[in-house]
């Protein structure tokens, strides 16, 4: 029995994709590196029949130094170290980034990495709140509204009026898989810790699943603020961005 990884196009992945995509059920932070060419794709071989595939990103956009995505098909998981293995070798990777939440990969990073950190947060959708604000309307954002001026996130679809002044924007980027959506919002400074984050995510989140689409979101572990927002909100911790540094690699 042989087995290897080599180098493929995205179509050749695209029929496993799907598998690993309805197993994992959860939003993939970094679906969108596929369609914007900045991945590299493997086919997992043994003998000659295809059995899973792997992804290689980089930690800069024109690097491939980081396995991002890794998936065998069910009957043949006995295999994956020895095909892990391939993947490493065949890449030249250097680090392996995942979601605490990909059962795939996840495990391969205890195995093969050190030096192990996180960084960002995921959230899925849990529970229906029922916050109000007197006075506050959440609503689509208009051509002639002035929203304040942003930091961090872009100005979003939806605004939360109050007193005739917009406080806080929000939205859901679509750039995710299907039918998962990346909620986001930011409040103005002098209207903060009110709660106008907590009922916006709350209101786009209806809108979200009007839409055909599935919230979610992440933060920075460090924005204790938002990750507060996002549980008033009704969404749930599940799980973590994790990135570490390849120190096992198969024998050449």
């Amino acid at each position: 029995m042989t087995t290897r990884a080599v180098r493929a196009t995205l179509a050749d992945i695209l029929p496993l994709r799907l598998l690993f995509l309805q197993e994992s059920n959860c939003q993939i932070r970094y679906d969108a590196c596929h369609a914007r060419g900045w991945s590299d794709s493997y086919l997992l071989q043994i003998d000659e029949a295809v059995v899973g595939y792997g992804a290689v990103k980089g930690q800069a956009i024109p690097d491939r130094d980081t396995i991002f995505e890794f998936f065998v098909v069910p009957p043949f998981r006995s295999h994956t170290n020895a095909l892990f293995g391939d993947l490493l070798s065949a890449s030249g990777a250097s680090f392996i980034e995942c979601q605490s939440n990909d059962a795939s990969l996840s495990p391969l990073l205890a195995t093969f990495a050190q030096d192990i950190s996180s960084d960002v947060i995921l959230f899925a959708d849990d529970h229906v709140t029922e916050h109000a604000i007197p006075g506050a309307l959440v609503r689509p954002r208009r051509e002639e509204d002035s929203p304040f001026e942003h930091a961090v996130e872009p100005v979003g679809d939806y605004v939360l009026e109050l007193g005739g002044d917009v406080v806080a924007t929000a939205g859901f980027l679509l750039h995710y898989n299907p039918p998962f959506a990346d909620l986001f919002m930011e409040v103005t400074p002098n209207r903060r810790q009110h709660g106008y984050g907590t009922f916006i995510l709350q209101e786009v989140k209806k809108a979200c699943y009007l839409s055909g689409r599935v919230p979610a979101a992440r933060c920075d572990r460090q924005n204790v603020a938002s990750k507060a927002t996002l549980l008033r909100a009704g969404m749930r911790i599940c799980g973590e961005m994790r990135l570490g540094r390849v120190t096992s690699r198969p024998p050449l």
